[in-house]
């Protein structure tokens, strides 16, 4: 009897029951569900937990903290120069990188320096020129979260960690769809609908498929997105395929320095379809009349321009860096500029001319860039309150699925037992390879992961196999 009831339990934690055929491939699916989630639980967590944090900053505040305001005068802002000048004053040995336009005519200038290894945002009345407050971007509650999210703080280490955890994540959702996909009598209302009127573990595990059933498809989205930002699924496949195309700006001389170089204070503000685009390079008479002929080219007549070019509202001014630096005018939604990504631009004017070179529109980048520029602000809250308070309710129905994962994990295994207490494996051979195969090819669209995989396949088979006493433990 006390072994029915174990078989029973361990129907009920894997979800419903399967027919005689899918038999096998269940039991494969929940034994990956269940390993993957060990790896992935910790991450996901954080992920959640920082994810909230980022979204009260792009949604409810700015990324540089609460808005600065300012009393809106009779006469017209002070022009830029006299603004910077301002700042340069306070940081006398500080370089000026860029200018953030006000969103609206109650807000402040922004102007952002760098000085000694330190990139600082300065809040600047635009009516007065008086400095506000000083942020040091890399110290923000908003850099430090984005750091954590990205890299636990373990630079390319921790990259490579999240980077394995997403992929993982993928196949638990799989698993997870396959799990709890209605069959052999389930209806799709027990699924999409917890049973409330249950108890104990199976209240959990009602819950934990109902909520996992609803969020899947959207936290598919949210880790592709997020595995667009990685150093090897990332940077190595998916970004070079998808950035923008700079041979669209074969008439005017390119830089060796990308668009990732306007990031400062380490966070990411440029499009991810520009980043690994090279830079247009100052010094040619190609390009299109941008700044008047015989007017020097200085920050107020860049200013003019970019108003004259249709950037209103908060915008960013990019100042050259180096001899073959270019002026950047770009409003886009990875700078919190707007709430629309389909409107994002990015135009670049050379420094000695001020010839409008090139230019990048949301129009003009490949379809992969499209998606991911709508996705990367949907991931962000950058759509608008609705979409902040949604990106709110997914962190915390994120965190909930982890806890209740653990919760059905703590309450199946024996009592006193500090085993794994991991779901059987098949009883037939050739079911478990061809699920091992199947979920082997899922992972290995993303490299780090199917690494991951092939290694624990090897050590399962070479090791674990081979010693009963850690077989026991693990099982």
């Amino acid at each position: 009897m006390k072994a029915v009831a174990q078989r029973a339990s361990a129907q009920a934690d894997a979800g419903t029951r399967p027919s005689a055929s899918h038999a096998g491939f269940h039991a494969v699916a929940w034994r990956w569900h269940f390993y993957a989630g060990l790896y992935v639980v910790p991450f996901l967590l954080m992920l959640a937990l920082t994810g909230l944090v980022m979204v009260f900053f792009t949604g409810f505040q700015t990324r540089l903290g609460p808005a600065v305001t300012v009393s809106v005068r009779d006469h017209a802002p002070l022009p830029v120069s006299v603004q910077a000048q301002a700042v340069l004053e306070l940081r006398s040995q500080a370089t000026l990188r860029e200018y953030i336009a006000p969103a609206t005519p109650d807000r402040a200038s922004w102007f952002v320096v760098a000085r000694d290894g330190t990139t600082e945002a300065v809040a600047v009345d635009p009516y007065t020129a008086q400095v506000l407050q000083l942020v040091d971007k890399d110290q923000t509650g908003f850099a430090w979260a984005e750091k954590i999210h990205g890299t636990l703080l373990l630079g390319d280490v921790g990259d490579r960690l999240i980077e394995i955890a997403a992929g993982l994540a993928i196949v638990m959702i799989v698993t997870g769809f396959y799990l709890w996909w209605p069959r052999g009598g389930t209806r799709w209302a027990q699924v999409l609908l917890p049973d409330l009127r249950l108890k104990g573990r199976l209240w959990w595990r009602s819950l934990h498929a109902s909520v996992g059933f609803w969020l899947g498809a959207v936290l598919l989205v949210f880790l592709l997105t997020g595995l667009s930002w990685t150093g090897v699924w990332g940077a190595k496949f998916a970004q070079p395929w998808g950035s923008f195309p700079a041979t669209k700006w074969d008439a005017v001389p390119l830089s060796d320095a990308t668009h990732a170089t306007l990031n400062a204070g380490g966070t990411h503000e440029v499009p991810w379809g520009l980043e690994q685009t090279p830079l247009p390079a100052s010094g040619s008479q190609q390009g299109a009349v941008g700044v008047p002929a015989g007017q020097p080219v200085d920050l107020d007549r860049v200013a003019a321009l970019a108003r004259q070019l249709g950037f209103a509202g908060q915008h960013h001014i990019q100042l050259p860096q180096g001899d073959t630096g270019v002026y950047t005018l770009s409003a886009d939604t990875m700078s919190g500029d707007l709430g629309r990504p389909t409107q994002d631009r990015t135009v670049h004017v050379d420094r000695y001319t001020g010839r409008v070179l090139a230019e990048a529109a949301y129009a003009d980048y490949p379809l992969l860039a499209k998606a991911m520029a709508v996705g990367i602000a949907l991931h962000q809250g950058d759509l608008g309150l609705w979409n902040a308070l949604l990106n709110v309710a997914f962190c915390l129905a994120i965190v909930f699925l982890c806890v209740s994962g653990i919760v059905m994990w703590w309450k199946r295994r024996p009592r006193g037992s500090w085993r794994l207490v991991a779901p059987p494996a098949p009883r037939e051979p050739s079911l478990w390879k061809g699920g091992a195969l199947v979920m082997c090819g899922l992972a290995l669209a993303f490299p780090l992961t199917g690494a991951v995989l092939l290694g624990v396949l090897l050590l399962d088979w070479l090791v674990v196999s081979r010693l009963p006493a850690l077989r026991t433990a693990l099982g």
